[in-house]
């Protein structure tokens, strides 16, 4: 920080602009921060020093001074608008946000604003920053704090009908039950944020995330169809705002393509000039992959796909969720393909038919075995799998239940008449 301080002037602003070094600007633009005149003028010129210092802040990667600037401005914020301190603070939570690895401190410094907001009674700003922090629990998987937390806050934003608010906040909570796996709540909180989003202007950004969750949702009911809609929509508002989010839309919009096989499609919508320019990377070189995977009905280029893209496919619980079920699904598909003709087969022979380890293909049998898919057992003595004929169920035993369950009926209708007759 400054040991000096000048006058705030859109000279003093020039000043720090034509500073040769990032760490000179800082230096400047702190001693502007650091004059006692509170005139107007003065006033927005310090306005415009906190944005230019937030961020150089962030480009040099120095969030704990972003967060020691949140503690040296609380005096000024006595000096300006609550609306204007409201933005300050968020433009500086939001150059904390974008500096790599930071979440533990975004987390210590949105409690820090919230104890802050608490002692000086701004309940609108206290929301806000509740909200986010909110968010960054679930991001670090703080399931049982955040929702403690968003319990006590949407009661309190719907006595204040803040309806803005409210949408993000029943947003935040679909995605917490979502991620308890909890899916009737998940849509309860869903169907509120839309509506209450129906009786305002949401920003598109806001209802690109709100299609995104509702395509989430879907597709874990496996109605992939409409999951793909959703995402298709969301894609469409985060790719017009250029917002990073879009990738992930059209991500899952692929995967939704591969679970109903319509693989040709995928290849086609990821050569589009509109998507292959924009968005060529590892994302979709990873559903790529595995929609080539998927069409030829091969598990070991499966098995490749999700070794070459690990991180993109396999750290990510939605698309990893839904291919592990396509996974053994296909894998089922060509295990009951591969044994049909037998009655007695060695394990290590299927194994090497379908191109995968002994042990994985037996382990498969196995709880297939379990799950009644067909009737067989293994032989882990002699390392073979024998295959039963289907059971044919004796046609005798239905009939003879049918049979008992008519006289039943003939010997109550009986009973009623004689019942009548005796009266």
């Amino acid at each position: 920080m400054s040991s000096y301080n000048l006058p705030a002037t859109t000279a003093s602003l020039f000043q720090a602009s034509e500073a040769k070094t990032p760490s000179e600007a800082i230096s400047v633009l702190y001693a502007i921060l650091d004059d006692p005149s509170s005139s107007p003028e003065a006033l927005r010129i310090k306005e415009q020093s906190i944005a230019n210092l937030s961020d150089l802040l962030r480009q040099e990667s120095r969030a704990q001074d972003l967060q020691n600037l949140l503690t040296k401005l609380r005096p000024f914020f006595s000096l300006i608008p609550k609306a204007k301190t409201a933005k300050i603070v968020r433009v500086i939570i939001d150059a904390v946000a974008k500096i790599p690895g930071t979440s533990d401190l975004q987390i210590s410094l949105c409690k820090e604003i919230i104890e802050w907001t608490r002692a000086d009674k701004r309940t609108f700003l206290r929301q806000r920053i509740e909200a986010r922090l909110a968010a960054l629990l679930l991001e670090s998987n703080e399931f049982s704090e955040a929702h403690n937390l968003l319990s006590g806050l949407i009661k309190e934003v719907r006595r204040l009908d803040d309806k803005l608010l409210l949408v993000e906040i029943d947003l935040l909570e679909s995605k917490l039950h979502f991620s308890l796996r909890d899916l009737p709540k998940a849509k309860a909180s869903l169907t509120a944020a839309r509506t209450a989003a129906n009786a305002i202007y949401v920003p598109p950004a806001q209802q690109g995330m709100i299609d995104l969750q509702s395509g989430i949702l879907h597709a874990e009911e496996k109605d992939y169809k409409t999951a793909y809609s959703y995402f298709f929509e969301a894609f469409e508002a985060f790719n017009t705002l250029e917002d990073p989010q879009a990738v992930y839309s059209l991500k899952y919009m692929l995967l939704c393509m591969i679970m109903v096989s319509q693989v040709e499609d995928v290849v086609a919508i990821i050569s589009s000039p509109k998507v292959g320019l924009q968005y060529q990377g590892p994302e979709l070189d990873a559903m790529k992959a595995v929609a080539d995977a998927h069409s030829k009905r091969s598990l070991k280029l499966f098995e490749r796909a999700l070794q070459d893209f690990k991180s993109q496919l396999d750290e990510d619980p939605i698309i990893h969720r839904h291919l592990s079920s396509l996974y053994d699904t296909l894998l089922e598909q060509n295990l009951c393909r591969l044994i049909e003709p037998f009655s007695r087969v060695e394990i290590a022979h299927v194994a090497e038919l379908v191109e995968l380890p002994s042990q994985h293909v037996e382990k498969k049998l196995s709880q297939m075995i379990l799950d009644k898919k067909f009737a067989g057992t293994l032989d882990q003595g002699a390392g073979c799998l024998i295959i039963f004929d289907d059971p044919r169920t004796d046609a005798i035993y239905p009939k003879t239940l049918e049979t008992v369950s008519n006289m039943e009926k003939v010997v109550d209708s009986l009973y009623a008449r004689s019942a009548k007759i005796m009266a």
